[in-house]
């Protein structure tokens, strides 16, 4: 476990800091999307309705913000293991739910979804093209790609569009189909994958998506939210997410967009931050 009283003492004043920042009504974009949305080329497609409103009451909770520092979330090497066909797991993974407004926009809950992971040739087995696939591993961000047809994914690595087999871009992680995760209107299948191919070959300043989740889940839903800066902020507007650590325990985060949100849970994945609001939550 990754703890002390030093990273108690950072995360406890990170909470303060946002709890004050959150009393500040906020600016209507930050500085660095303002730039990049004035260099958004793409066309936009029609944006999908959410749907599934989840009935408890919010429960609004003090942001935390974490390390702004950007890390690669999605190439932790892996030693190569065989895969064993046929048998199904599961992972202790967080759990999450995720609100714009009083709309459930996000429900990674095990009580309500299916968790079980598969290994690569089984999960080609239950494929169909245009859907979204999350490849997890423990302390580790998920990483999702388009499934194409055949072994082929499309998908955001390193900053590039790419298309490659899934068995070599598993490297020895198991996946789940992941088409309703969000609980957006998907696209039509055939269009997933146009979106998905129409972008190979982008890298870099080009790419408008800072994960390959965001990248995924675009092409699935088309809503311009998944794009960095694509989101025009209102004073009002937050995105609530739970952490789920336990039945009775839920940490509230508040965000101004969905892609701040998508970024902050990916690192909470990746880092172990839980254990610090664990930590956090046993001395209040």
């Amino acid at each position: 476990m990754r703890q002390g009283n030093t990273k108690a003492v950072r995360a406890r004043k990170n909470a303060e800091a946002a709890f004050h920042a959150s009393r500040v009504p906020l600016p209507s974009l930050m500085g660095n999307q303002l730039d990049r949305i004035t260099h958004l080329s793409y066309s936009e497609l029609p944006t999908g309705d959410p749907s599934g409103v989840e009935k408890d009451e919010l429960r609004v909770g003090v942001a935390y913000f974490f390390s702004d520092d950007e890390e690669e979330l999605d190439d932790r090497s892996l030693e190569r293991s065989p895969d064993e066909e046929g048998v199904v797991d599961t992972l202790d993974e967080l759990e999450y739910s995720a609100f714009c407004c009083h709309e459930c926009i996000f429900s990674k809950v095990r009580a309500r979804e299916d968790l079980r992971v598969y290994p690569v040739p089984t999960l080609l087995s239950m494929c169909k093209p245009g859907d979204v696939l999350e490849l997890v591993a423990s302390a580790q961000a998920p990483h999702w790609v388009v499934f194409e047809g055949e072994d082929q994914v499309i998908h955001l690595h390193k900053g590039e569009i790419r298309k490659d087999s899934l068995f070599d871009v598993s490297g020895g992680r198991r996946g789940r189909i992941a088409n309703d995760r969000y609980r957006f209107r998907p696209l039509p299948p055939d269009l997933v994958v146009r979106n998905a191919s129409g972008h190979l070959g982008l890298n870099h300043a080009d790419v408008c998506w800072t994960s390959s989740e965001s990248f995924a889940a675009w092409c699935r839903f088309g809503k311009r939210e998944f794009k960095a800066g694509g989101e025009a902020h209102s004073a009002g507007q937050r995105y609530l997410l739970k952490v789920h650590l336990s039945e009775s325990t839920v940490h509230t985060l508040v965000f101004r967009s969905l892609e701040e949100l998508i970024r902050e849970r990916r690192r909470v994945d990746a880092s172990g931050i839980l254990e610090e609001l664990s930590l956090l939550d046993g001395k209040q």
